[in-house]
Parts: C-alpha cells; structure tokens; sequence
C-alpha cells in the first residue's frame, strides 16, 4: 500500500493527479523527442536534475501513462537510471518497473473516479481505459 500512500501524498500535496502539472511543479525536466515506436520514454537522474523523456510519436494517452510511470520512477527510485519504457514492459516482472506501473494505474485512475462509475455495467478495464490506463495494467489498481 506505500505506492498508494505515496499518491495520495503527492496528489494532496500538489492538489492534482495531472502528471504533468505534477511534473511542471517538481521542475523535473520534461522532453519529447523521436523515438523507436516501441519505446515509450525513460527517466534519467543527472547531477541531482531529474529528466523525463517522452516519445513524440506516442498517442495523448500513452503519452499521460508514460509521463505517470516515469514520475513514478521520480518518487519511487529517484537516483535510478531506469531502462526504456517500451510497449512490452507494461508486463514486465521487473520489480521497478512494477512499481512504477502501479504508482501511475494509482495516480490516473483514483478511487473517486471509479466511485462515479459504480451504478454502470462498465469494468474496470472500461473504467481504466477512460482515464488513459492501459488494459494491460488496470489490473493494478487498489481499492
């Protein structure tokens, strides 16, 4: 539950769940660039300044996820250079990876939006996917 914890505390502390106004206000450094279509972006710890590389060519909600799992990494491991982000590790077993995977299912999809759709026939998946969480990985999320 401290992943869940950790949210909480940041979204309280910052009064959003918006990765990057999150990021923004953290005044970590944000970059898109071109990337292989199967990387999604990484994060890079340089001399005590935290840089967050984004995939240009990715979708508006792959990029959000992707922007949440690298602050994940911000939180969570924050002076570990981590590996890329690509399509496939969204099931990865890598420890960090999971990790960084749950903080941002968590951060993206937060209880009182799955709360509003209580009296609907929708899944969790369906919820999830509404609020940019892959299918792969809403089976993360904790309530």
């Amino acid at each position: 539950m401290w992943i869940k914890e950790t949210v909480d505390d940041i979204t309280k502390k910052y009064k959003t769940n918006d990765p990057y106004e999150i990021i923004a206000a953290k005044k970590i450094i944000l970059i898109e660039r071109d990337m292989h279509e199967d990387i999604y972006g990484f994060y890079k710890y340089i001399r005590r300044n935290k840089f967050i590389f984004l995939n240009s060519k990715l979708s508006d909600a792959i990029k959000k996820f992707t922007s949440a799992h690298e602050l994940g990494h911000v939180e969570l491991h924050p002076k570990t250079n981590t590996p890329f982000l690509r399509r496939n590790t969204l099931l990865s077993v890598d420890k960090i990876e999971q990790e960084a995977n749950r903080f941002a299912v968590e951060l993206l999809l937060q209880d009182q939006s799955i709360y509003e759709y209580k009296n609907t026939s929708l899944s969790i998946k369906e919820i999830a996917g509404i609020y940019g969480v892959p299918d792969e990985v809403a089976h993360l999320k904790k309530f």
